[in-house]
């Protein structure tokens, strides 16, 4: 249970602090940020309790507001993925897969994986720029930032994925 908890609370520092001192300093084109600490609810496992989950959500949603004066657009978009996530991961996986799946390129498969994160990052980046934007006024520039800061966003934590070392650095 601890050490669940460390591993949980070590991932949610790295993206918060990546987010900070890296990620919040990237706008490509003017438009396309990303959003890497979606990433640490993509880790959760099948079993995860809902509570758990959307607690985890709104506190990294909660520090990356407060390191980046967003408002509390980050929090409300980190807890509706965490509210998402475990009916998404139950629809993606197999009917016979272990109650504590990991999510990942290795358990679930290279095209459910791709699935699953892009459909998790994109509900994100659409509710984060909707709250950000509060209106339609501009609408090709919200799309363009949504849809741009998404591909970034996806792609990076696609990356993360098939960097993240499986044997060590679970998050179970």
């Amino acid at each position: 249970m601890f050490p669940q908890f460390l591993r949980r609370l070590f991932w949610l520092v790295l993206l918060v602090v990546a987010q900070m001192v890296i990620f919040n300093y990237i706008h490509l084109f003017g438009y396309a940020t990303p959003l890497v600490y979606v990433y640490f609810l993509l880790l959760f496992p099948l079993g995860t309790s809902r509570w758990s989950i959307l607690l985890w959500g709104f506190v990294c949603g909660f520090l990356c507001d407060v390191v980046s004066l967003s408002l509390g657009m980050g929090a409300a978009s980190m807890t509706l993925v965490a509210f998402v996530q475990p009916l998404l991961l139950k629809i993606m996986v197999q009917k016979d897969a272990p109650e504590d799946l990991q999510p990942g390129l290795r358990t679930m498969g290279f095209w459910s994986y791709t699935n699953y994160t892009a459909i998790l990052t994109a509900l994100f980046c659409l509710c984060y720029f909707l709250l950000q934007a509060f209106t339609f006024n501009h609408a090709k520039d919200l799309a363009i930032a949504c849809g741009s800061s998404w591909l970034l966003t996806f792609v990076l934590c696609m990356v993360f994925e098939g960097l993240r070392d499986h044997k060590t650095s679970e998050l179970t």
